[in-house]
């Protein structure tokens, strides 16, 4: 039983790596070309692919592969945003209190 967990393991981390390996962008790839990675992945079992993981590309924060942004990430921490929000309901409320007719009225 133990024996089959391991070569289940052992097989899944080779297809992740290899997966992961092929899909790289040659800019990212360190130290060997993609096709000795390849090579090592398949022929080593445990030591290819974790190296590949490893060390094999460079790595980046965030995940995904793209750089983080800076600044606000969404509209209600954007200072900017909030500010013109606030200004067009102020405005918005003004227009509305022009446009109503006064309860003091003139039909009374």
């Amino acid at each position: 039983m133990a024996r089959g967990i391991i070569a289940v393991l052992s097989v899944a981390l080779t297809v992740f790596a290899l997966a992961d390996c092929v899909q790289t962008e040659d800019e990212k790839i360190k130290g060997l070309p993609k096709w000795a990675w390849i090579v090592l992945i398949v022929l080593l079992p445990w030591v290819g692919p974790i190296t590949w993981l490893f060390v094999g590309k460079e790595r980046t924060g965030g995940g995904g592969g793209q750089p983080r942004r800076k600044g606000p990430t969404a509209p209600d921490e954007d200072p900017d945003f909030l500010r013109q929000l606030d200004e067009d309901i102020r405005r918005e409320r003004r227009e509305n209190r022009e446009q109503r007719p006064d309860k003091d009225g003139d039909e009374g």
